[in-house]
């Protein structure tokens, strides 16, 4: 394979990345602060689940894979033609050695400790010693792997708070695994929900592998009242949905919410205020859990 590096500026970011993704058959675009690791370093990042406030920086590198080297030559000769490409320079054009991509996207993801006992391990790791909980799961299309602070958080809490929930609300389930942590840790009966039915596909999969039995669906599988509701989203979804989210928590029932950072907690207590109280049960890196408990 070949890679093309081009430097320019943030106004060609994008029209470049889409005509080198889309025209020019190139197997991977990616683009990088020009001035990494100098003081002229620029940060650039929004609000988590959004874009990016501009999709590049005002120097940036972009790199774009090809399979062969007249590929490679070809975009970069038609780019290079275009009368707005005065400020497009070409930095490289170098063959990239093969490597084992399955074992290099392994090697990033390790075991992850929620609890000393309790651990998310991807499939190709031995369990550490000490483990007595285990949910296997690797990285995939759905949300939630348990390398993100949203996501341990909402574990910990019920690892910490285990009972023999008779009914369990998972709700944005993504990969499942909250639905899967609250059974290792004493649900009866859950059902798992999102609005995704690649979410769906993927909890019933994780659920199996880890000999849990759940019940994954559209949300409109969600009936009735339950013990324990778990929603891991974003604050925005998660204000919008408090009133259904408040009316399946059993009296007496707990709420656990995350996605949500530090400074919006004000903004979520005032959407849940009408049904229940939410307190910040848990901080992590700048986001927090939030856990309220219906009225009996």
């Amino acid at each position: 394979m070949i890679e093309l590096v081009l430097r320019l500026p943030v106004a060609l970011v994008e029209p470049v990345s889409d005509a080198l993704a889309d025209e020019l058959d190139a197997l991977s675009v990616s683009v990088e602060d020009a001035d990494a690791g100098t003081e002229a370093e620029q940060a650039l990042f929004g609000e988590p689940g959004m874009p990016a406030p501009q999709p590049g920086w005002d120097r940036s590198t972009l790199r774009a894979l090809f399979e062969t080297e007249a590929q490679a030559e070809a975009a970069a000769t038609l780019l290079l033609a275009q009368d707005w490409a005065a400020d497009l320079h070409v930095q490289a054009l170098a063959p990239v050695a093969d490597q084992d991509w399955v074992r290099l996207t392994q090697s990033q993801f390790d075991p992850v400790a929620i609890t000393p006992g309790f651990w998310i391990v991807p499939s190709w790791h031995q369990p550490p010693a000490g483990a007595t909980q285990v949910i296997r799961l690797d990285p995939g299309l759905a949300f939630g792997t348990g390398t993100h602070p949203t996501t341990r958080m909402c574990l910990r809490w019920t690892a910490t708070h285990a009972q023999p929930w008779a009914r369990v609300l998972d709700y944005g389930c993504g990969s499942g695994i909250l639905a899967i942590g609250a059974a290792l840790h004493g649900a009866v009966a859950i059902d798992a929900v999102d609005i995704d039915p690649a979410a769906v596909g993927a909890t019933e999969a994780n659920a199996t592998a880890n000999g849990v039995q759940l019940r994954a669906g559209l949300p409109a599988a969600a009936e009735g009242v339950y013990p324990l509701v778990l929603a891991n989203i974003l604050a925005t979804p998660l204000k919008l949905l408090a009133p259904l989210l408040c009316g399946h928590v059993a009296p007496g029932g707990h709420l656990v919410l995350a996605g949500i950072l530090a400074r919006q907690a004000d903004e979520l207590k005032a959407a849940y205020a009408p049904w229940l109280a939410l307190d910040v049960a848990d901080e992590e890196d700048g986001w927090i859990l939030m856990v309220g408990q219906r009225p009996s």
